[in-house]
């Protein structure tokens, strides 16, 4: 059983080696040549680039090992039972919940509510990023089940998006693109496209070729289109609360 586990985990930890290499030699070569960084402070940043790639691999391995086979699994029961429909919420919820654990999306909410002063909230901008995770997860079940074209989807969704990025502020235009990015982090793109694929394998008239993939990609569009909606909604509330600031001076 142990050995299963650990099945091609010298691959994974070759794989981040080679990553991890090429930052290191470059943070090594900087601080050599022009930073000089104090020896407790160096100390501080070699371990946690040491903890950082032996996170990394366990990451990686247990995803290999588990998220896959689990989300694999877990969509071909479901998708096996009478009323499969079922997987359109339950693609929801779980859509929901990766995106709310996933640690790429974490790091840019903290990111952006720093970088902003606060006034981006990290939390108001995950919860916005996990629904519209949870919507992509759910219509890309409605792909499975019904054998729409992607097209239908991507098309009228980059359109909105587009017209979204006129009514907003630039730094929201940013943010949702690097969102887009961000969103597909490791999690999403090994427990959540397994799911759909696994699905899509038992379902009659679905093709895991064309019906499985395409979620991703789905998942990229929403998350833009989420964040669009955040700055929208901020730009709404900014304008009534000049609006109304106004009225008072006025008095």
């Amino acid at each position: 059983m142990i050995a299963s586990v650990f099945e091609g985990f010298w691959n994974v930890l070759l794989d981040v080696s080679l990553a991890f290499l090429p930052l290191l030699l470059i943070f090594v070569a900087f601080n050599v040549y022009s930073w000089k960084l104090p020896r407790p402070q160096l100390v501080r940043i070699l371990r946690g680039l040491l903890t950082a790639f032996i996170g990394l691999v366990l990451f990686l391995q247990g995803a290999n090992a588990g998220f896959i086979k689990v989300g694999g699994l877990i969509g071909n029961h479901i998708g096996r039972l009478p009323y499969n429909w079922i997987l359109i919420p339950i693609g929801f919820l779980l859509g929901f919940v990766v995106a709310m654990a996933e640690p790429a999306i974490k790091v840019l909410n903290l990111e952006v509510e720093k970088v902003t002063g606060g006034y981006i909230n990290n939390k108001v901008m995950l919860y916005f990023l996990s629904f519209g995770v949870a919507l992509a997860v759910s219509l890309s079940m409605v792909r499975i089940l019904t054998g729409i074209s992607i097209w239908f989807f991507l098309v009228p969704g980059y359109l909105l998006a587009f017209i979204l990025s006129r009514h907003v502020k630039p730094i929201f235009v940013a943010l949702a693109f690097d969102s887009g990015g961000v969103v597909t982090g490791p999690m999403i793109a090994t427990f959540m496209l397994a799911f759909a694929v696994g699905s899509s394998e038992v379902i009659e008239g679905s093709t895991p070729i064309f019906d499985g993939f395409g979620m991703i990609g789905l998942v990229a569009m929403f998350a833009i289109v989420s964040i669009l909606t955040l700055g929208l909604l901020y730009s709404r509330s900014e304008a009534k609360g000049v609006k109304k600031h106004g009225s008072q001076q006025e008095a």
